[in-house]
């Protein structure tokens, strides 16, 4: 399951549009098409989960949403811009500015401690790094953290390494965060 979390007041607006979207992984002379035709809206406001057995294309469209890839053909049109022939750097000040992402994998830095994982995308967004460090404490501490700041992810469980991938997603807070199986590894009394 890959869920869409929009976070905006205006109920009406459209912040995501897909346009007749198709993604073609070519190798040598095979041709797979992971995505055909798609076209969808979501309102700001809305939370959506696209759901799918293995292989259905679900990570490809996480991917093109969240500007990581972009699609074959089609458009995407993300808050009004239309996002699918952008450069690589325009699209990562794109996800830096309105994207929270939850991999199914985490992504985590291996060798990083869980605070120093959730300051990254704050690093780059130019937040001082005292600031970094007090937002990144607030938000492990919101996901039950809060005594494994300094751990690595070797330190943690899966669950854990979930949460912290999780905080990482809110710190700038992103207009929309997309989330690959964000729950798959938490327990249902995480939090707390």
């Amino acid at each position: 399951v890959v869920e869409v979390w929009v976070f905006q007041d205006n109920y009406m607006t459209n912040i995501i549009q897909v346009k007749n979207v198709s993604k073609i992984y070519t190798t040598g002379d095979i041709e797979t098409k992971a995505l055909d035709n798609v076209s969808f809206n979501i309102k700001k406001g809305e939370f959506v989960a696209i759901m799918g057995p293995s292989g259905s294309g679900k990570s490809t469209l996480m991917h093109i949403l969240g500007a990581l890839d972009k699609p074959t053909f089609g458009e995407y049109i993300l808050d009004g811009f239309d996002v699918s022939n952008l450069s690589d750097d325009e699209l990562s000040d794109v996800r830096n500015k309105k994207i929270g992402f939850v991999f199914q994998a985490f992504n985590l830095l291996p060798r990083t401690s869980a605070i120093k994982n959730v300051t990254i995308p704050m690093v780059y967004a130019g937040v001082s790094k005292e600031k970094r460090l007090s937002i990144a404490k607030k938000f492990l501490d919101m996901v039950g953290l809060s005594d494994r700041l300094e751990n690595t992810p070797a330190q943690l469980s899966g669950g854990q390494q979930q949460r912290v991938a999780i905080a990482r997603s809110l710190v700038l807070n992103p207009s929309i965060i997309l989330a690959d199986e964000p729950t798959g590894a938490l327990d249902s009394n995480c939090g707390k």
